[in-house]
């Protein structure tokens, strides 16, 4: 599953973009303006985004100059989707660093087809794993299996490190108590689900002094899940 951003201030066009997306396989985080966009990806750099051009409050145009000025997010794969037709308007947008642009109305299928090859291309796919992935003032080293928040190293017992590895390395999906044994415990032998209840306590007092805590949440009868959507 693949964490998309989509910016877009027409709900009825957000709501079937998202629709498109979950059909696909797709997890996606919405922002409906320019400020909720930076903040999404200032959270967590997303595998795609889908930006509109004509937002109410900046020019998605300038969004992306700024992105593209930071070096975290140079390589970032984005794709204008946009009422601007024009052709200025499509060499202003590849010009700016989008890396590809389609235009309102769009084909949903060719919409699919674009984001799927872009992914592809990138490297963001499911299968891509970064050495280092930062979300908000979190920071998880998985090469040097360390954890820092706002940039303080904190310590972490191996199973927490890893259970919050795969909860954030799958941001919005909801693990069992069963899928977080089966991922996390490798060594044979019974492990009670509520072994993961006391891990998770432990994984957010760690974090909780900085109040990252609130991105760790509890699904009640089914598990847990690492959320930047309500964070």
């Amino acid at each position: 599953m693949s964490f998309i951003l989509v910016v877009e201030d027409d709900s009825s066009v957000r709501s079937l973009i998202v629709y498109l997306l979950t059909r696909a396989g797709h997890s996606s985080v919405e922002a409906t303006c320019g400020s909720e966009a930076h903040k999404a990806v200032k959270r967590s750099t997303p595998a795609l985004v889908l930006l509109d051009r004509m937002l109410p409050d900046m020019d998605g145009l300038e969004i992306l100059k700024d992105w593209r000025r930071q070096p975290q997010l140079q390589d970032m794969p984005v794709i204008m989707l946009t009422a601007r037709a024009a052709e200025d308007d499509r060499v202003d947008g590849l010009s700016a660093g989008a890396d590809d642009y389609v235009t309102k109305p769009f084909s949903r299928a060719e919409l699919l087809l674009r984001i799927e090859n872009l992914i592809k291309r990138s490297g963001n796919g499911p299968g891509r794993r970064r050495d280092v992935l930062q979300i908000d003032g979190l920071r998880i080293d998985r090469s040097g299996v360390r954890v820092a928040v706002d940039d303080e190293i904190v310590r972490l017992g191996a199973i927490e490190f890893r259970l919050l590895d795969l909860l954030a390395s799958n941001a919005e999906r909801v693990h069992t108590r069963g899928e977080i044994i089966d991922k996390i415990w490798t060594r044979g032998g019974y492990v009670s689900p509520r072994t993961v209840d006391v891990h998770v306590r432990r994984l957010r007092q760690v974090l909780e002094g900085a109040g990252y805590d609130r991105f760790v949440q509890t699904v009640r009868g089914v598990g847990y899940r690492f959320s930047i959507e309500t964070a």
